[in-house]
């Protein structure tokens, strides 16, 4: 039986993507900016497909930039904004669980001398409102936080952020990456004030290497590419045309079956954390059966057992998930999620983190459930000698 729990790295593409992807491959495969037929059959069908996002978003059509990635977003959003505001003032903030992609460019972006404010959290990852509001100086022009963290799950309340930062200064910008929340979490940015949010096709059962950008009307946003006009001359390069299609049949499909889908992976959730806390003893769980966690996401331990074996254990049945974010899961050291919640040492290093999707069944976390409970008895044991 192979049981794929790793959605929140990535997840698999649905047929009807594929399918959408391959009349980009074979059919219609011209360039968006060419003048002839061929070019503009494939314009107009673009300009379809990000009305569509558009529309998931509660936002206007050419407020929409597709991307190579949620990391470009990220990076375009951040580097974009703050470079183009930079005479206003030089004070950013963030916070200190932020994916790598926020997080290493704000570290650049302090080498080049912007003033870089990292909000603490709190044990469950949540981002005091009281810090944010004193943390907002003068020359603050970009606040950067993540909807739904990747790694423990927390919903930041993006709307109350939003109400206290523009109710403080108006002109400071607020960008939200928002990849781990969209087709999970419902949103409308017409009732947010949220300047520019990111998100990813892969993330919602769409292609790798397709991202988008929202970013509201009247916010400059310096491009970090040099070429073309693409993009409303805000991302240059020849569009990745079998990627944005992939991305628009994911999105619409995600938008059709959000309330269902949503309703379900709470079910799951919340079956997985019962049988999770009734079956392995001793085992830790982070994430909670609570509206303020996303649906997809659970942070577990196993103490005594380091994360990785514990993985690969379960790989051996086909059971797959993951250690930490599959960004920096690679890399050495601890989790800079888990420490920056103050988790104890022994917790960090035996975490893992089990994502669902709308494939997943009950029988599914059954039998995973059963596996790592049979391994992390026998594993213990074998430490233990």
């Amino acid at each position: 039986m192979e049981v794929y729990l790793d959605n929140a790295a990535t997840t698999k593409p649905r047929k009807e993507v594929i399918e959408n992807m391959l009349k980009a491959l074979e059919n219609q495969y011209a360039n968006p900016s060419s003048l002839h037929k061929k070019g503009v059959e494939v314009e107009k069908e673009i300009k379809k497909i990000r009305k569509t996002v558009a529309k998931a978003l509660g936002c206007n059509d050419k407020e929409i930039i597709f991307t190579s990635s949620g990391t470009e977003a990220n990076n375009l959003a951040i580097k974009g904004i703050a470079d183009a505001y930079k005479r206003s003032g030089n004070h950013i903030i963030t916070s200190k669980i932020e994916h790598k992609s926020v997080l290493n460019t704000f570290t650049e972006l302090e080498e080049k001398g912007f003033e870089v404010t990292y909000l603490d959290v709190d044990s469950k990852g949540f981002i005091s409102i009281d810090e944010l509001k004193k943390s907002i100086k003068d020359n603050t022009i970009l606040v950067s936080i993540m909807h739904v963290n990747n790694e423990v799950g927390s919903i930041q309340p993006i709307k109350e952020m939003s109400k206290v930062i523009k109710n403080i200064n108006s002109k400071i910008l607020f960008h939200v990456d928002g990849i781990q929340s969209f087709g999970k979490i419902k949103i409308n940015l017409k009732d947010i004030q949220i300047d520019s949010f990111s998100i990813s096709g892969h993330k919602i059962h769409g292609p790798k290497g397709i991202g988008a950008l929202y970013i509201k009307k009247g916010t400059k946003i310096n491009p970090l590419l040099s070429g073309g006009s693409q993009e409303m001359g805000i991302r240059s390069g020849t569009e990745n045309v079998p990627g944005i299609y992939g991305l628009g049949e994911a999105v619409r499909l995600s938008t059709e079956e959000i309330d269902n889908n949503i309703e379900n992976l709470k079910k799951l959730r919340d079956y997985f954390i019962d049988s999770f806390e009734n079956e392995v003893e001793g085992g830790h769980i982070t994430s909670e059966k609570s509206d303020v966690f996303a649906p997809h996401i659970i942070n577990v331990a196993f103490p005594g057992v380091r994360s990785e074996i514990m993985l690969h254990s379960l790989e051996q049945d086909g059971i797959y998930v993951s250690s930490g974010s599959a960004c920096s899961s690679k890399r050495k050291g601890f989790s800079h999620v888990l420490e920056a919640i103050n988790m104890k040492d022994d917790l960090i290093d035996s975490s893992l983190r089990f994502s669902l999707s709308y494939i997943n069944t009950k029988d599914e976390i059954d039998y995973a459930i059963e596996k790592a409970k049979e391994y992390y008895i026998s594993l213990k044991r074998i430490i233990k000698r």
